[in-house]
């Protein structure tokens, strides 16, 4: 009984583990989106910006 408890402890922590190293990727992947969304929100700025100055 105590080695199927520990077994059945050391499974859930490699879960628990694995988990959270599945949840990292994702969150990269989110920060890079919105980086590269604020990135073209940027440049479409400036060029906005330039048309602007250029009409005057």
């Amino acid at each position: 009984m105590n080695k199927l408890l520990a077994a059945l402890i050391a499974s859930l922590f490699a879960v628990g583990a694995y988990a959270a190293d599945a949840a990292k990727p994702a969150a990269s992947a989110a920060k890079a989106e919105a980086k590269a969304e604020k990135k073209a929100e940027a440049k479409a700025e400036k060029k906005e910006a330039k048309k602007e100055e250029a009409k005057k």
